[in-house]
């Protein structure tokens, strides 16, 4: 018998719900295994993506059982408080935003959650998180425009993710890679049914001074 293998956690312990905090962990050292170079880019985005579809304990522990942080405890609880955004104890673990026949928006200095809902009918949902303070490392939002819009813009220092449908309609999520692997982690689903649904980062103010004086001089060269 290999004792340096964990023993599979009992059947009623697998049936156990998933929390929120325990995502966390789990998102924690699948992030600490892509910085030591065990898990690649690829496998690490699989991976995650596992953790935000798990809905019970079962479902996440097979996502790290691979891995030699899993059952290292002082690690565990060292990465249990987030580094980023140490002040947000208490912060919701999910946000709704509904646009219908109107606007929702939410921006400037916020505490993003865990989760955020939007959803647009014949009407707009604006989200802006470029001065939000992250309280989780992973901030899922799922969207849904129907004969509306969800405008999303982000820190260009994080990992942007995402996918879904449109239907007579756009869903385009403009992915981004962070260099640091704390940095947040956006992912964005949904659909959007003759409506639009766009991610994307927002440019600093320098960057949209350029374009505008990059334009400016293309206008007076054309003019001659």
């Amino acid at each position: 018998m290999d004792l340096t293998k964990p023993a599979p956690a009992p059947a009623a312990e697998a049936a156990i719900r998933a929390s929120d905090a325990d995502r966390d962990r789990i998102a924690a050292i699948l992030r600490e295994a892509l910085a030591e170079g065990r898990l690649d880019a690829e496998e690490h985005a699989e991976r995650i993506d596992g953790v935000y579809r798990a809905k019970t304990m079962g479902e996440l522990e097979p996502l790290i059982s691979d891995l030699p942080a899993a059952r290292d405890g002082a690690r565990e609880r060292r990465e249990a408080a987030p580094s980023y955004a140490p002040e947000t104890a208490g912060a919701p673990a999910d946000a709704h935003l509904v646009g219908v026949f109107g606007a929702a928006v939410r921006a400037g200095r916020w505490r993003a959650p865990a989760r955020i809902t939007a959803v647009a009918i014949f009407g707009s949902v604006e989200i802006d998180l470029t001065e939000a303070i992250f309280t989780r490392q992973h901030l899922h939002i799922q969207a849904t425009s129907i004969f509306g819009s969800v405008d999303i813009r982000v820190p260009e220092n994080v990992t942007l993710r995402g996918g879904g449908s449109g239907v007579l309609g756009s869903f385009e999520t403009r992915s981004e890679e962070s260099d640091d692997p704390a940095a947040p982690v956006i992912t964005v689903g949904g659909f959007a049914l003759l409506g639009s649904v766009e991610a994307k980062p927002k440019r600093g103010k320098w960057v949209r001074d350029l374009h505008s004086a990059l334009r400016e001089r293309r206008r007076r060269h054309l003019g001659h």
